[in-house]
């Protein structure tokens, strides 16, 4: 090839690049006119996170993805962190490390404007400011704590009672009655009723009470059911219940098994018991259930689910999504007047149906953030941050 042909090819290139240069930078700058006209004219959108990101449509924010909110009333020729009227600043924050302050407005190295932080926003002892713009954004639901009716449930499972042990301690408690009655005005009925003391210990520790171990003494023989039930009987069912709720179990509570051998089919009872002692292993403690054995199915041994209803009556309760638990103490976060956001230690009860018993730390009436918390929390510590360091 010649060397005419190569510049010809050259020059031909270089302006066929020219001519793509001018006509995007033409593009570029019609759309930067409009989007400064906009902004003149007050269509603004901007980052709540990032407030120096403005543009002239909605979207998103390029830099966290967050969407954009509209300045309303905007005459400030685009610059959404500038000071506010009537509102007085305390100090500007580096929108991209909000650790970085300056008591003076300034640019970051990315030539982003500091944000400036109002009075209002600062943490205070009676809480934080926070916009209902930045309230919305972040998806913050509230609800006002009242009193409910609660209702727990307990989910557990147990076993169908097979206790030679119990059996043979029952006989030997209507044997000392018996030998207690015999040596009745002899020189050694102390003894009569030393031993009959001792099986009443063995029985209470085995887990009968006194009212049943009454009753034992009435019927003058040992319960079967512990052993071997016949036909229509009522079967003892053992029933592990968890430390963190052995304070709702009482005495004739009812309750529900089932068993994997009949699915589908409901035995009924009653707590008839509850054992002295907990399995330190385990951390729980078994409950004693007399259970209508219907047509005799249910065998010595078989394990069983069972379903507690514990009524726990009318409670002050707030919604377990508003409580925080950071490990050493529980808190929600108060809505006060004026968009103002409070922390709030509480103590709580049980928990039912998805509310939290309150004991102490709210009162009836109270609103509370229900989700979003987590982000409130963090904006919270961050401007409790900011006011430590001024």
């Amino acid at each position: 090839m010649s060397n005419k042909k190569i510049l010809i090819i050259t020059l031909g290139s270089i302006i066929t690049v020219s001519l793509l240069f001018f006509v995007f930078f033409f593009i570029t700058h019609c759309r930067i006119l409009k989007k400064e006209t906009a902004v003149n004219q007050g269509e603004v959108y901007f980052c709540a996170m990032h407030p120096g990101f403005i543009s002239d449509k909605p979207g998103n924010c390029i830099i966290c993805g967050m969407k954009l909110v509209k300045k309303e009333n905007s005459t400030n020729k685009g610059t959404v962190s500038g000071p506010k009227k009537g509102r007085k600043i305390l100090y500007y924050r580096n929108p991209m490390n909000p650790e970085v302050t300056s008591p003076l407005p300034m640019k970051d190295s990315m030539g982003m404007d500091y944000v400036p932080v109002y009075e209002e926003e600062a943490a205070t002892g009676q809480g934080f400011y926070m916009s209902p713009e930045k309230q919305q954004l972040i998806g913050i639901t509230k609800e006002k704590v009242r009193k409910r009716e609660l209702k727990h449930q307990i989910l557990t499972v147990g076993r169908v009672a097979y206790d030679p042990a119990l059996y043979v301690a029952q006989e030997e408690y209507l044997q000392a009655l018996k030998t207690k009655s015999a040596l009745a005005g002899s020189s050694i009925a102390e003894q009569g009723n030393s031993l009959l003391e001792a099986s009443e210990r063995k029985l209470l520790l085995l887990g009968m009470t006194k009212g049943q171990i009454q009753e034992l003494a009435k019927q003058d023989e040992p319960q079967a059911n512990l052993y071997l039930p016949t036909r229509g009987d009522k079967v003892w069912v053992y029933i592990n219940i968890y430390e963190y709720e052995l304070g709702l179990i009482k005495t004739g509570l009812t309750i529900q098994i089932d068993t994997v051998a009949f699915p589908g089919e409901i035995f009924k009872g009653r707590v008839s018991a509850i054992m002295p002692v907990l399995d330190p292993m385990t951390r729980s403690a078994q409950i004693r259930a007399e259970v209508i054995n219907i047509d005799n199915k249910l065998k010595p041994q078989m394990f069983v689910n069972a379903k507690i209803n514990v009524e726990l009556g009318e409670k002050l309760a707030v919604p377990e999504s508003a409580v925080l638990d950071t490990g050493m103490r529980k808190i929600v976060y108060l809505v006060k007047e004026g968009n103002i956001l409070k922390q709030q230690e509480v103590s709580l009860g049980q928990k039912a149906e998805g509310y939290f018993e309150v004991l102490k730390g709210l009162d009836e009436g109270d609103e509370v953030v229900t989700s979003g918390n987590f982000l409130v929390d963090s904006e919270s510590k961050l401007k409790s941050a900011f006011e430590g360091k001024q």
